[in-house]
């Protein structure tokens, strides 16, 4: 008989009773049980600057502990038949769905984004779930009268998944359902300033997954470097800044570990002479400001037509000033704070040069004074091409407005640049604006619309944007080793 994917746990579909979370306590998981560990911290809720959930720190031994329990959980767990395995992830899914209240109401004191956008969110790590669990990897033969050529993929081992602050449970899922289904267990290490969102799914986990499958580690800057210097980890995932993941991979590389980086971004957009203006300026506003401009394929470099860039300005600016910017359970909030105070000034040294160099600022400019890491939306108009602004990634909601002549240069002041995480080209055009599309040096290129992501499709970085894909049968071959067989017939 097989081992099941349940050992105990739960995860028999619906008709298993699942235990609501209580929201009070957080605690990292080793080896299927809570453990809280010595020492503490906190975070910090960035509306009020106000400290947020206490929540453990690992130490060494936490980690050696997780890296023993997860490698004898990979035994048993690489040997659970595929579909078991997805219908366990398939469960877990249901429970995030159950638990959507408060894991959006966490995620907004804790990350600091809109209550609207916490449910999406929360609605979108359901979504990557089950669409990790929805694909196959069948394996693939050849065949001749002498031999059977067979190639399957087979569970690498022991996963850690280090998971960034701007989207932190839909960012864990999705590394968490790829390593899962195909029989990799995964320790989860959530970002120092948002811990608790983290540590509280790996626990919902807990019904689904026997002891060691999936565990949580919430620690200090030294945590890190621990779980990617570990000898016994055979992949990480890591999402996160370019410089930091450069860190990863040199860490990861004394032992051969598989990586996959997704990193920072500079996305582009094109906007060409022929759109309809108001509209999709609008659109374009959404996309810079989304989640405060922290998202890694937000638009960060805004290109217009000569031809139109002025009434296109315009029409920007007229729909920022219309974006709310507070705390995000105020009603028609659209633009929560920045996420945290590091990040903050990092930010607000993009407006300190702005104004030193006297750029035309279009709209914002002044952020508010008293409680709470906001900054206000913000355009600059057509600054200097080799400006800190064009070239750098803020991960802040302050963009810059540039033109362009002819179709050509637009291409090829998009791709002027180190990253290459996403762009869009906009046109009334379609035709016009495919055929640029397929000119993009990016890992996702959209047309008319941008941040569209689909966990049936891989989604990776270009150039200094990442190594290698998450999500779609990529993401998951990312967790297994390819093994060729010849079988001999005769």
């Amino acid at each position: 008989m097989s081992p099941s994917a349940t050992n105990g746990h739960g995860a028999n579909g619906a008709s298993s009773k699942v235990t609501p979370l209580s929201w009070d306590t957080f605690s990292n998981t080793i080896n299927g049980k809570a453990d809280n560990g010595k020492n503490t911290r906190h975070g910090i809720n960035p509306a009020t600057e106000e400290n947020s959930s206490t929540v453990p720190v690992a130490t060494q031994d936490d980690v050696d502990r997780a890296m023993v329990a997860a490698q004898k959980a990979f035994k048993t767990w690489a040997a659970v038949p595929y579909a078991e395995r997805q219908k366990a992830v398939r469960a877990f899914a249901d429970a995030l769905e159950a638990e959507k209240d408060g894991f959006s109401k966490l995620l907004t004191k804790e990350q600091g984004k809109p209550i609207m956008f916490a449910q999406m969110e929360i609605d979108a790590a359901v979504s990557w779930l089950r669409g990790a669990a929805s694909h196959e990897l069948p394996e693939e033969r050849l065949e001749d009268d002498e031999k059977t050529i067979l190639v399957r993929y087979t569970p690498l081992g022991v996963a850690v998944g280090i998971v960034p602050w701007n989207f932190p449970i839909v960012l864990a899922c999705g590394k968490i359902g790829m390593s899962i289904v195909t029989g990799n267990p995964i320790i989860i290490k959530p970002s120092p300033f948002t811990p608790a969102g983290g540590l509280k799914l790996v626990e919902l986990g807990q019904q689904f997954f026997p002891p060691g499958v999936l565990q949580g580690l919430s620690g200090d800057d030294n945590l890190g470097i621990w779980l990617t210097e570990h000898p016994t980890p055979a992949k990480i995932s890591f999402t996160g800044s370019t410089e930091t993941g450069k860190k990863v991979m040199a860490s990861a590389s004394k032992t051969l570990k598989r990586v996959t980086l997704e990193l920072g971004g500079k996305d582009p957009a094109i906007i060409l002479d022929d759109v309809n203006i108001e509209e999709v300026a609008a659109k374009i506003a959404t996309y810079a400001f989304l989640n405060s401009g922290q998202i890694c394929i937000a638009i960060k470099r805004i290109y217009v037509h000569e031809k139109i860039i002025d009434e296109f300005r315009d029409a920007m600016v007229r729909y920022t000033k219309t974006l709310k910017l507070g705390e995000g359970n105020e009603e028609g909030v659209f633009l929560g704070p920045i996420q945290n105070k590091m990040q903050y000034d990092r930010v607000k040294g993009f407006f300190q040069e702005a104004e030193s160099e006297k750029m035309n600022i279009a709209v914002g400019g002044v952020n508010p004074t008293g409680k709470g890491y906001f900054i206000t939306p913000t355009i600059v108009d057509r600054p200097a091409e080799n400006s800190r602004l064009v070239v750098e990634e803020p991960f802040g909601p302050i963009v810059p407005l540039l033109s362009f002549s002819t179709d050509d240069e637009a291409i090829d002041k998009a791709n002027n640049t180190f990253y290459g995480l996403g762009g869009s080209i906009w046109s009334s055009n379609l035709e016009r604006a495919n055929k640029m599309a397929l000119k993009i040096e990016a890992g996702t290129v959209w047309v008319n619309t941008h941040t569209d992501l689909d966990p049936r499709v891989p989604f990776g970085g270009h150039k200094h944007s990442g190594m290698g894909a998450e999500n779609g049968v990529a993401g998951l071959k990312s967790y297994c080793n390819s093994q060729t067989l010849f079988l001999r017939k005769k």
